[in-house]
């Protein structure tokens, strides 16, 4: 019987040590088990505003993440399929073309892991 992949989340203010904890969980279970996913990685594309505007917008309210696109992706690699994750340009504040690979709950599968915890 095939295993079902888990979720954990790991949340926190900034400084609190979530990015050593994600650190030290995949040390522990192995990158060959353990991926990364950023929820940051999920801000929404500001494109369609004028460069100046994008800069006065407030990045600390939950509604500039694009979190039921997240949702949809756990969603999809718990159901065993890929996925291709956003990658955000935090200088621009827009989505770049390039993702984060080529994610898929199958971590044998999986050309690369997130190397940013």
């Amino acid at each position: 019987m095939a295993r079902r992949p888990v979720i954990l989340g790991v949340a926190g203010g900034s400084g609190s040590g979530k990015s050593t904890v994600v650190r030290e969980l995949v040390r522990s279970l192995g990158d060959d088990v353990a991926s990364v996913m950023r929820h940051d990685w999920y801000y929404r594309d500001l494109a369609h505003l004028p460069i100046e505007q994008r800069s006065s917008v407030n990045f600390d309210h939950p509604d500039s993440l694009e979190t039921e696109m997240l949702v949809a992706h756990l969603k999809e690699l718990l159901d065993g399929n890929s996925i291709q994750a956003p990658t955000y340009d935090f200088s621009t504040h827009t989505r770049s073309e390039r993702t984060n690979g080529h994610c898929t709950s199958h971590a044998r599968d999986r050309p690369r892991r997130d190397s940013g915890v």
